[in-house]
């Protein structure tokens, strides 16, 4: 295999399956949604003799999509041997969190924020309420609600809740990759508080995400998806099942493939950062 590996962004809803993302990852990173699309890409990859890192362009409220990635992956011809290596998620909910208070950091202390992201599953969704906790506890403003585009509430009901708990101006942050637009004929004025993360930041964490899988490879010989084969196991309470049901279901998503489930062996994903802790990832110092 050639020295350099080519980086593909693999993508969930966070990021629009990469809609979100085009153009703003540089003409070398590839940007794909997992299942057929990724698995062609990396194929493509292999016959010409590169190497493959794979970045899950998750920000920790959609484990599955990296242990999806680390299926899909194992089911690559030729992908072992270090020719394809998944690295560490892009982000975690404590990277979120971090990255959250950053960005209220910008908006005036009298505003109400209202931390928005594309819905998820119902476990998705109540981790995004505890991310909003957290900002919430470790920031500045009084009022932080929560909505989701394509759930409920939506982001026009979001700021009528904040108007109702008496928010006279709100700022509308996004906690995904996605763009969150203003709403209009609101009775309070709401501004865009985006992006998360500038294209600079993107492009710093992912190249440190890449450059951390190939160094683990290096160093222990670990391509990584052992352990992605378990980052969504004890995932909410809809991964456990009745006596005698074993782990047979699957997810279907928009972009028109399902994922069986399968419990594989790893101990989960390493980041452990107290999201008080704003400053302490190379994401977060690139905004702060």
């Amino acid at each position: 295999m050639a020295g350099n590996a080519a980086v593909i962004a693999v993508c969930g809803h966070e990021a629009a399956y990469g809609r979100a993302l085009e153009g703003r990852l540089g003409p070398d990173t590839g940007i794909v949604p997992n299942g057929r699309a990724l698995f062609r890409t990396v194929a493509a990859h292999l016959r010409r003799g590169e190497r493959v890192v794979v970045v899950p362009m998750t920000l920790g409220r959609e484990p599955g999509l990296v242990a999806d990635t680390a299926r899909t992956l194992r089911a690559v011809p030729d992908a072992g041997r270090g020719a394809v290596l998944l690295a560490e998620p892009f982000g975690t909910a404590q990277h979120l969190v971090a990255w959250l208070r950053a960005a209220a950091g910008r908006v005036p202390a009298d505003s109400a924020l209202l931390v928005a992201a594309p819905a998820g599953d119902p476990f998705e969704d109540a981790e995004l309420h505890r991310v909003a906790a957290l900002v919430r506890r470790y920031g500045r403003h009084a009022l932080v609600e929560v909505a989701f585009d394509g759930g409920d509430p939506d982001p026009a009901e979001g700021v009528r809740r904040c108007r109702l708990l008496g928010a006279e101006k709100v700022a509308l942050l996004p906690a995904s990759f996605t763009d969150v637009r203003p709403v209009g004929g609101t009775a309070v004025p709401v501004a865009d508080a985006g992006p998360l993360l500038p294209e600079s930041a993107l492009r710093r964490v992912l190249d440190e995400r890449a450059a951390d899988a190939r160094r683990r490879w290096s160093e222990h010989g670990d391509d990584g998806v052992p352990t992605g084969l378990a980052a969504a196991d004890h995932h909410g309470h809809a991964h456990t099942h009745p006596p005698g049901e074993g782990h047979g279901h699957s997810h279907d998503h928009d972009h028109g493939h399902g994922h069986p489930h399968g419990n594989g062996p790893g101990t989960g994903h390493r980041h452990h950062h107290h999201p008080s802790a704003a400053g302490a990832d190379l994401g977060t110092r690139s905004i702060a």
